[in-house]
């Protein structure tokens, strides 16, 4: 799958980190630096623009580094960006932490992953199959 970019920021290309990494950093690409307050969202762009082909998807995730240090995630995580969306990649920060978050253009704000996936027919039923688990739901299967 070749992923082709229009990158009308001045950052460099998302690109894979080590040999194995699954996701690719974008950065911030913004006029002024932007001060993301405590429990603050904003949609920070990053001057990308992408075109899957079809069958695929780029998945917006957060850096754990930024999570775990600042307080900083993706709220729609993952975000999906879908094969035919032309518009410029955005990513909603929040600040989850007590502390303002100053964001300058080139700063890493997300990773993104590529994520092959299909369309699935639907077809109502009036009952579907039973199993051991049933309706149990969150936290169901314990802890340990």
């Amino acid at each position: 799958m070749v992923l082709k970019i229009v990158n009308k920021s001045n950052n460099i290309l998302p690109k894979y980190e080590t040999e194995l990494s699954a996701g690719m950093d974008i950065r911030a690409f913004i006029e002024t630096p932007i001060n993301l307050k405590p429990l603050e969202r904003r949609l920070i762009k990053t001057g990308l623009y992408a075109q899957l082909e079809k069958g695929y998807e780029i998945q917006v995730r957060p850096r754990s580094g930024l999570a775990l240090k600042k307080g900083i995630t993706v709220l729609n995580s993952p975000g999906t960006i879908d094969a035919d969306y032309r518009g410029e990649i955005g990513v909603i920060l929040i600040n989850l932490s007590s502390e303002n978050f100053l964001i300058t253009s080139g700063d890493r704000i997300a990773q993104i992953v590529i994520s092959k996936h299909e369309q699935v027919e639907i077809k109502e039923v009036k009952i579907i199959d039973q199993t051991e688990r049933g309706i149990k739901g969150f936290g169901s299967t314990g802890l340990k």
